[in-house]
């Protein structure tokens, strides 16, 4: 199983929606969601700048991170953009790869 950063943005209606719910409120919905999906919500929080808020779920694999994120959108209420975690042993295995790979425009070997 995966670990993801999702990055949400409210939409008009979803900020109306954010007023009048507060916080805590869409937190659990989401929570509820990703539950619903044999996941866990790891964090959850609201940011400044180009993204309204940002959650962490785990226990998810890339056809339920992608199902929530689906279910989100389809509300019309936000949007997300949805980055895949990868924890430090992770890359270290990913070091002892040794894959094969021409540039494009490199000579043939």
């Amino acid at each position: 199983m995966a670990k993801y950063m999702i990055q949400f943005s409210y939409t008009q209606e979803g900020v109306r929606g954010l007023l009048t719910e507060g916080g805590t409120n869409r937190r659990k919905a989401t929570e509820e969601l990703v539950r619903s999906l044999g996941g866990r919500l790891e964090a959850y929080y609201y940011t400044f700048g180009e993204y309204d808020g940002v959650a962490i779920i785990d226990k998810m694999d890339n056809v339920e991170a992608a199902a929530a994120a689906m279910t989100a959108a389809a509300s019309g209420a936000v949007k997300t953009m949805t980055t895949v975690l990868l924890e430090p042993d992770e890359i270290d295995r990913v070091a002892r790869k040794t894959p094969t790979y021409r540039p494009p425009g490199a000579s043939f070997q």
